[in-house]
């Protein structure tokens, strides 16, 4: 597939061609969710935290004996059953076991969240830029002319390094490098923005030993 490639100074643009293996896939929406999903559970601290039977701190005293009380049987007061007592299933802090998601998946969500992007007219591309780009004013007068807003820049590190000052300040403009690009931040921003080379090199990512589509 041709995508015309945009250009910060102004000058003709040209075309680059990006494989339908990453454009013109077919998007299973729940596949995009389950992975969303695991992406913000790693990325939530867990702060909660109850002390289990075994932190308790205090006597292992058998309360009373273990019959002719006419009572229930009880060991120590630390059972969940007490007040003061361990808590049963309570959260764990950070000891959670997080799920798992194989390579595989993830490539596959992340190559269809580009293809979503790309079928609703979301995605674009913009030449490498090789020289520094200091002020704001540049990177934001080049997103006003091609009409993007609450943009995604996923960056080659090339030209990460020459615009990060410039978009910095910019509100609802993100700039990521192309090894972070993840199906997150490519669903939460309405546009996004490839540079010619990072768009190459997460194609070449995307490639298995066996095909993944």
């Amino acid at each position: 597939m041709n995508i015309k490639v945009l250009n910060i100074d102004g000058s003709k643009s040209k075309d680059i061609t990006v494989s339908d293996k990453i454009t013109g896939l077919k998007v299973n929406n729940k596949l995009l969710k389950y992975v969303i999903d695991w992406q913000l559970n790693l990325s939530k601290k867990r702060l909660a935290k109850t002390k289990q039977r075994n932190e308790v701190i205090g006597s292992t005293r058998k309360i009373y004996a273990q019959k002719g009380t006419g009572g229930a049987r009880h060991a120590s007061r630390k059972a969940p059953l007490f007040v003061g007592g361990g808590v049963a299933h309570g959260p764990k802090g950070d000891n959670y076991k997080n799920k798992k998601i194989n390579k595989k998946t993830r490539k596959i969500a992340l190559a269809q969240t580009i293809s979503k992007k790309r079928n609703n007219n979301e995605l674009f591309i913009f030449d490498d830029v090789k020289k520094e780009i200091k002020k704001t004013k540049i990177f934001n007068s080049f997103l006003v002319k091609n009409n993007l807003k609450n943009v995604l820049i996923v960056s080659d590190k090339e030209t990460e390094k020459n615009i990060v000052k410039s978009v910095r300040n910019l509100p609802n403009v993100k700039l990521i490098n192309e090894a972070g690009t993840n199906v997150y931040d490519l669903v939460k921003y309405k546009n996004v923005l490839f540079t010619t080379t990072s768009i190459k090199n997460i194609q070449d990512r995307l490639k298995w030993k066996r095909s993944i589509f």
